[in-house]
């Protein structure tokens, strides 16, 4: 396990301030070591060329010059080895989905104690995956384990696996039902079922569910 191990990590962030904080907090922790930070996607691929590869980027959305989504994208075909945790500010579900489409581990908000982030980082390096409360305890277990106790595709409808698909695009409740052809209402029923089903709260959570069942593929 990692408990005794130091996770070696890199800060990509365009706020200086928010670097050099985060940095200061996390230098407190013996397990974790920062090599480097960098401003944007663009500084982080030079420095990756001079210094160890890390093994978790902790990764901001917003950037100028390359952004999270296509830095992540980069390191996930060029790294895929390396844990990327996606640094948000707002809990919404539009930009994290994309960070986890385009290769995200996960994600924290960057209000979050500095106790939260270590375990986050220590979660994302062990498993692969950290989803705080945004997926259940057994869905993140099932991620994690890469095992299912028994196949869960088996019990959903036709139209619940073709929402599941919608789920994973940009359109919104409204717009998948009528693409489905049904009601709001009907649609709120299969979010709620599946919600209920699968101990899922939230779209991300849906996303990650057809994800890591190969409903949806990216």
């Amino acid at each position: 396990m990692m408990e005794d191990q130091v996770i070696q990590i890199a800060i990509v962030d365009d706020h200086t301030l928010f670097r050099q904080g985060i940095g200061s907090l996390l230098s407190e922790y013996k397990e974790i070591e920062i090599l480097f930070d960098a401003a944007n996607g663009l500084e982080l691929k030079e420095k990756l060329s001079r210094y160890p590869l890390p093994q978790v980027i902790l990764m901001d959305i917003t950037m100028p010059l390359m952004n999270g989504y296509e830095t992540t994208a980069w390191i996930k075909q060029n790294y895929p080895q390396v844990r990327v945790l996606a640094l948000s500010m707002f809990e919404e579900d539009e930009p994290i989905i994309k960070m986890l489409k385009s290769g995200a581990g996960g994600y924290i908000l960057k209000e979050s104690k500095a106790s939260d982030l270590v375990y986050a980082i220590k979660t994302i390096a062990t498993h692969g995956f950290f989803l705080n409360n945004l997926v259940s305890g057994k869905l993140l277990r099932s991620i994690q384990d890469d095992t299912l106790p028994k196949e869960p595709t088996s019990e959903l409808t036709a139209n619940e696996t073709k929402f599941l698909e919608y789920c994973c695009s940009e359109l919104t409740y409204k717009e998948i039902a009528d693409k489905m052809f049904l009601s709001p209402h009907t649609i709120d029923n299969y979010r709620e079922a599946l919600f209920q089903k699968f101990d899922i709260k939230s779209r991300t959570g849906l996303v990650m569910f057809a994800l890591k069942n190969n409903i949806a593929k990216f």
